[in-house]
């Protein structure tokens, strides 16, 4: 059960957990269930939403469908007989990551409408004091940090946005209210949400307008609805469902050479993606505009049967340009091209690189993880950070992937978490566990080594998994089976332990606590 301890601001009884987690989409949910299994019911899951899903809560645009096949893209612990189709739908998804809270009791933990303002380390009590929206107020002696990179929605800053008379809305954060029907619609960016959107919408609108800064690689969709015999079969037989799992994870696994190693093996991919390109776009000019210029998987590979149809419609046009001034209606591409619309809809990506999660937690230097973070995200397995005792980031720096299931990262990163807390459980009474910068330093150093030949570097595009000094702090550049082993267990020799400081110790010292070194 939750302690309660006197705030010292006010006197008044503040809850004390074991655990905090920080979002509740794929990474906290799993973080919850993980918990629940060891053991830990000392915990709560903090969510500013008024529901749980994440990034498969908030991008409920029309056609957001996933792009790894359903099976794999759930949890191994939550097998899921009855999926509907191969590659699954946002509704689908949500109410699958709501099953899970359902299934596994997670809803006592979960506290809806609270949004973490503020964590700051407590060096002399060795815990994370949390600020909530609304004035609430808690502690914990450990943080799990699971807002996930593809949370907080970003919009470049226009010229001349704030004068648009028309609709602006971002992809994650869709305007229901909205009717697009007939409307001179523009859609900014060529992401994996753009390509979903434009089919979707191109039907209704009366002129759709795509801004390209960079087209994708597009490759078709092998998405297909999955037949009753085969959903009886899984239900019946869960070995089934079991080995079509490994058999979509095997194959990924053996694509990844090409990735990380053998970028220049990718030449017949192209080859494919091109043909799937001409069968659809007919128009020499269009086909040019949609051609890219850099190497098939620096970008993420995009899947889809109805992009391409959708661009060679005559209401919808290709601005082979990005998106430069905004002139009342009147929109202006870097080219030079001049386009009226009624409505933006900006499909732009996240803040991937900078978190803002990052800008409101204070380590044992009273500096934040962002100002930390300033040259560059890094951490120790892609989960702690130097400076941050007790808190750990569920797909941190470099654990992105570039062709397979997050989720197998996220459950790679659990089994880390939960050997975490075992060994605070080992070390005894109050104590904290400190990564040691010299072992992020090697870990990070070790990561970029790896990343210098991988097709992220190496293939000439510009993607969002680079920061603003061109360093890839995103990807993993290797395979799920690797990043499985590397978290398997907590290395002791990497990290300090922190015991609280004596009185003595906190005037000679200051307030960060007494460090005990760790001993394998």
């Amino acid at each position: 059960m939750a302690e309660h301890e006197r705030g010292p601001e006010q006197g008044r009884e503040r809850e004390h957990v074991r655990v905090a987690v920080i979002g509740s989409g794929f990474g906290g949910l799993g973080a919850a269930v993980r918990l629940r299994r060891e053991g830990i019911t000392d915990f709560v899951v903090l969510e500013r939403a008024g529901s749980v899903g994440g990034t498969w809560r908030d991008n409920s645009y029309p056609g957001c469908a996933c792009d790894v096949p359903s099976h794999l893209y759930s949890f191994s612990f939550a097998p899921n007989p009855d999926w509907p189709r191969t590659f699954s739908g946002q509704e689908r998804i949500q109410e699958y990551l709501e099953g899970v809270a359902d299934t596994f009791g997670l809803r006592p933990h979960i506290r809806l409408d609270t949004e973490v303002e503020l964590v700051r380390w407590d060096a002399e009590r060795l815990r994370w004091e949390i600020g909530t929206s609304g004035g609430g107020s808690l502690t914990a002696d450990v943080v799990v940090s699971a807002t996930g990179p593809l949370s907080d929605p970003k919009t470049p800053d226009i010229p001349g946005l704030g004068t648009f008379p028309g609709k602006v809305f971002h992809s994650a954060r869709w305007d229901h209210d909205y009717d697009l029907t007939g409307k001179r619609v523009a859609m900014i960016g060529t992401g994996a949400s753009a390509i979903q959107i434009v089919p979707a919408i191109q039907e209704r609108v009366g002129r759709l307008t795509l801004f390209q800064r960079t087209p994708p690689w597009v490759m078709p969709r092998a998405d297909r609805a999955i037949t009753g015999a085969e959903r009886w079969l899984h239900r019946r037989l869960p070995f089934t469902t079991q080995a079509r799992r490994g058999i979509l994870w095997g194959i990924r696994e053996l694509q990844v050479q090409a990735f990380t190693k053998r970028p220049d093996e990718l030449g017949l991919v192209e080859r494919l993606a091109k043909r799937n390109m001409c069968r659809a776009i007919k128009d020499p000019a269009l086909r040019r505009k949609l051609t890219p210029t850099y190497r098939i998987g620096c970008k993420r590979i995009l899947l889809s049967n109805t992009y391409y149809p959708a661009l060679a419609r005559p209401h919808v046009d290709v601005v082979a340009s990005g998106l430069a001034e905004v002139r009342g209606n009147t929109l202006v591409a870097a080219d030079g091209t001049e386009t009226e619309a009624d409505a933006i809809i900006f499909g732009t990506g996240f803040h991937v690189t900078d978190m803002p999660i990052a800008d409101r937690v204070v380590g044992d230097e009273g500096l934040t993880l962002m100002e930390t973070w300033k040259d560059g995200m890094n951490a120790l397995r892609g989960a702690t950070a130097a400076g941050f005792p007790n808190w750990m980031t569920i797909i941190g720096p470099n654990t992105g992937l570039g062709n397979s299931s997050m989720i197998l990262m996220i459950e790679s990163q659990l089994n880390y978490m939960a050997d975490y807390l075992r060994q605070l459980d080992v070390l005894g009474g109050r104590a904290a566990l400190a990564a040691r910068p010299e072992a992020v330093r090697a870990w990070n150093d070790r990561v970029q080594e790896r990343m210098k030949r991988t097709v992220w570097n190496t293939g000439g595009c510009n993607s969002w998994y680079l920061d603003e000094n061109g360093v890839n702090t995103t990807v993993w550049p290797g395979t799920t089976t690797e990043f499985r082993a590397a978290t398997r267990r907590v290395d002791l020799s990497e990290y300090e332990v922190l015991r609280p400081a004596k009185p003595q110790a906190a005037v000679a010292g200051g307030a960060r606590g007494a460090r005990a070194e760790a001993t394998a």
